[in-house]
């Protein structure tokens, strides 16, 4: 009895080692996945930056690109004093429109794995503020959208990720409810990262004005971006930066359906911006202007596919997946060309390709997904209910992004601190502010700039 009372206690104390084990290697696993996946969701910035860059004209290089460093430098700073608080801070009793702890990273010692959600949600916070900067591209003063970052990272988009990641926010609380219904679903963010990011992009675009002459029949030429290759190099990184932003969403990676998951949001986020990007390329060079190859339409349209899938890219299936990316396409051409006859001046279309396809990719989840097939999905195409709550989420997010964009931009507009002078545009921001005074050593008169004399 001795003997069996011993052995009994042995494999006791080797099955808690074992556990332990097993515990900590899928936390390593865990840990390993989502670090790789938000350092992917970083770089996308060097493809925003490089996109954004080649859109405008060599005079305001410099410009943008100073804008992109301080969405990133400026919004983690402000994700760490508090917008992780207000998206993630979980209170003993949550209310359902903002979290309430962990200002200035305030607890997160306590639970060590929290770091790792602090990086990976804090690189989505600074992507949807990025958004802004290229819409308003050539004409916004620094300190103006330095102030639009500050607000943008602290509190609206992080007030936003609380409502529908939290787990306790309108749309998304006891794991299967909203104010409305169902919960609501967003993948990876269509609607609440992308969406917020499209939505104040429209708003500053507009408050701030267009660039002087762009849309006079005689100089619209001249508003050319300066480098193609610099599009196209952005949008394979941003493409390849999306790999991290969709498939890291699954925020685990330590058993098998996490991995499947994953395998299955790789190639849908991979399917539809293929379709997307053909169709609006085809449209251009053979149906709507300028009726020959545009490749910068091309990569534009890319885009769209991928932020219209970013919502479902986990709950479709692939062939779904396709459609979504076809209509995105499609959204996207209507998007721009509307813009365009508003003469509402979007530099880089960020409206069209975040904002309209945010919206599109929210509500394709109303429509896609078979609750059959047991992937999530819960759309009328096969009987589902989830349509309703996602057009509500829509509604809100819009409204709340628009309510606090206008309220930030136009208040600085009045002030003088949001638009350029006449003067700053027409001799470019490199010239009038930066040191050196032009992005290129070798940089030489051109129609997309002017050298002072």
């Amino acid at each position: 009895m001795t003997t069996l009372t011993a052995l009994e206690s042995e494999v006791n104390e080797l099955r808690t080692k074992l556990n332990q084990l097993e515990s900590g290697h899928n936390e390593s696993l865990d840990t390993i996945w989502m670090m790789l996946c938000a350092m992917l969701v970083f770089f996308m910035h060097a493809g925003f930056s490089l996109l954004e860059a080649g859109s405008v004209r060599f005079k305001n290089t410099q410009n943008i690109l100073a804008k992109n460093l301080i969405v990133v430098t400026g919004g983690f700073l402000c994700w760490y004093v508090l917008g992780y608080a207000l998206a993630l801070g979980a209170v003993e009793e949550p209310n359902k429109f903002s979290g309430g702890t962990n200002f200035v990273m305030d607890g997160l010692w306590d639970d060590k794995t929290t770091f790792r959600t602090w990086f990976f949600q804090g690189a989505f916070c600074a992507t949807g503020a990025t958004i802004v900067s290229g819409a308003m591209a050539e004409r916004t003063k620094l300190l103006g959208f330095s102030i639009y970052v500050v607000l943008m990272t602290s509190i609206i988009y992080p007030i936003v990720a609380y409502w529908g990641w939290s787990g306790s926010g309108f749309l998304y609380y006891e794991e299967t409810k909203s104010i409305v219904g169902p919960s609501y679903m967003d993948f990876a963010g269509s609607g609440i990262v992308h969406m917020v990011g499209g939505v104040g992009a429209l708003c500053g675009a507009i408050i701030v004005g267009a660039r002087n002459g762009r849309f006079d029949s005689e100089t619209a030429d001249e508003f050319d971006g300066h480098s193609v290759p610099f599009c196209v190099l952005g949008t394979f990184f941003l493409w390849f930066g999306w790999y991290g932003f969709n498939p890291g969403s699954t925020l685990e990676m330590h058993d098998t359906a996490a991995a499947t998951k994953a395998g299955l949001v790789a190639t849908n986020t991979t399917l539809a911006p293929c379709v997307s990007g053909l169709l609006v390329f085809l449209l251009r060079a053979k149906v709507v202007q300028p009726r020959r190859l545009d490749v910068g339409g091309f990569c534009n349209g890319i885009l769209a596919g991928l932020v219209a899938i970013t919502a479902g890219c986990a709950f479709v299936k692939s062939w779904e997946a396709i459609l979504i990316g076809l209509f995105g396409g499609l959204i996207y051409q209507g998007a721009s060309m509307l813009l365009k006859l508003l003469k509402i001046d979007d530099v880089v279309d960020a409206f069209p390709v975040h904002g309209a396809c945010g919206a599109w990719g929210v509500l394709a989840l109303g429509f896609f997904g078979n609750p059959d097939e047991g992937m999530g999905g819960n759309g009328v195409f096969y009987g589902g209910d989830q349509l309703g709550v996602q057009i509500v989420a829509l509604l809100l997010i819009a409204l709340w992004s628009a309510y606090l964009s206008v309220a930030a931009f136009l208040p600085l507009r009045m002030l003088g601190a949001l638009r350029l002078s006449d003067d700053f545009q027409k001799q470019g921001a490199d010239v009038m502010e930066h040191s050196p005074s032009k992005a290129y050593a070798d940089q030489g008169a051109s129609k997309n700039e002017t050298t002072l004399v």
